[in-house]
């Protein structure tokens, strides 16, 4: 064993958790400077599912998860690029209308020119690419607020929507079409989904052990093998059990499998490499990253075509969960949940901290809600008004621990 002090070791944000006594310690001085990370929202998606459990014991049901998962992938992929978008500390308010512009574009062409299904899903996609590059030329350029450009782009993209289906309104998709299929009936088998959450821990296992030698190679503080070989095994038992429960009705979709296969890849390009590295470091102080010599045009360039594409792809996604696409594809509250599932998953509406998990577990519980709400017989008013109070509190939540790190130093 070395018997050399880790280069880390002198800074205890940087320090690797190697004992479970560790663990707990290094827990608690996160949550104690203000460093809530994903804790609260998951909180919070636990206390929401007892008590709607205690209202209405069919809200756990295997049933009623399946339905929840699947609801919640359209709108929550359109809130994966809201996130990239808020840890720039700019916002999009126009999502709901591209996700409409995305859908038209695909149904039309699918029904009325008779292009292929794959051609038709990337034209869809292709014009939320060519939106959010011109948000941000516009924004790079001129210099226009985010919050000007998407509100223009919220108008004028609902015209687009309004121009590309025509007299007609509405179109139907085929029946027998393959997004209908992918997006509604199209499930793992149980056997598959069980292989999938081993091999997922394996995965992790492997990555984890990969990442230790790298850093004990730099000298740098490392967990134990055991530690690393205890998460995963609790991963891959807590994913078994879930595939489990959710194979008793239909089991797990390939419209969710999907939204959360992106959002990892989203969260390891965030977290892994030099670009997604560039945009905390842009949304935490631009001025300094400028400086730094970090592309900052580029960056915003990147994230505005990224989040408007994934508003494309949340649109055809919806599509063929709906199988129509109409004038009000789109509306309705699609923005305002897109936007909170984000900012109640953590993500900071003042850039530089968040997860693109934020996506996944703020959909969650907005989905939740909705579901519960529903079961319990309560109506729609009721469920707006919850909704926004629970905003406001995930909002309060992120002010007090920004003032929390930076009564700390660590803002």
């Amino acid at each position: 064993m070395s018997t050399t002090t880790a280069y880390d070791r002198s800074d205890e944000r940087l320090v690797q958790d190697n004992s479970p006594q560790a663990l707990v310690r290094g827990f608690v001085r996160r949550m104690r400077s203000g460093d809530l990370g994903m804790v609260p929202v998951i909180t919070g998606l636990l206390i929401i599912w007892v008590v709607f459990y205690l209202l209405n014991p069919r809200f756990l049901s295997s049933r009623n998860l399946v339905e929840i998962s699947l609801d919640s992938a359209t709108i929550g992929m359109i809130s994966l690029g809201i996130v990239l978008v808020l840890l720039l500390g700019e916002i999009d308010l126009s999502v709901g209308s591209v996700s409409g512009v995305g859908g038209a574009v695909l149904a039309t062409l699918l029904v009325y020119q008779d292009w292929p299904l794959l051609l038709a899903i990337a034209a869809g996609l292709c014009s939320g690419l060519a939106i959010g590059t011109l948000y941000g030329l516009i924004y790079t350029r001129f210099g226009v607020p985010s919050f000007v450009i998407s509100l223009a782009g919220l108008l004028a993209f609902l015209g687009v929507q309004l121009w590309v289906l025509g007299p007609r309104g509405t179109v139907n998709l085929p029946v027998n079409s393959k997004l209908v299929d992918f997006a509604n009936f199209w499930y793992l088998s149980p056997l598959a989904s069980y292989v999938l959450a081993v091999l997922i821990g394996l995965a992790y296992f492997g990555i984890r052990l990969r990442a230790m030698a790298r850093r004990r190679a730099a000298n740098l503080s490392v967990p134990t093998a055991r530690s690393v070989a205890v998460r995963a095994g609790l991963m891959v038992a807590a994913m078994l059990g879930g595939a489990y429960y959710l194979n008793i009705d239909r089991g797990v979709g390939y419209l969710p499998l999907l939204w959360i296969g992106l959002i990892v890849l989203v969260d390891v390009v965030l977290r892994r490499t030099k670009g997604g590295r560039y945009v905390f470091a842009v949304g935490g102080n631009e001025e300094a990253a400028r400086r730094a010599g970090i592309p900052v045009n580029r960056v915003y360039l990147t994230v505005f075509a990224l989040c408007s594409t994934f508003a494309a792809l949340g649109g055809v996604l919806a599509a063929g969960r709906l199988q129509s696409v109409a004038q009000s594809s789109g509306g309705t509250d699609t923005n305002l949940m897109a936007i909170a599932a984000a900012v109640i998953g953590g993500t900071s509406l003042f850039g530089g901290r968040g997860s693109a998990y934020a996506a996944l577990f703020g959909m969650l519980v907005l989905q939740s809600i909705t579901s519960g709400l529903n079961l319990i017989g309560v109506q729609a008013e009721v469920r707006y008004m919850v909704t926004g109070l629970v905003l406001l509190l995930a909002v309060t939540i992120d002010s007090l621990s920004r003032r929390a790190r930076r009564s700390s130093g660590r803002a």
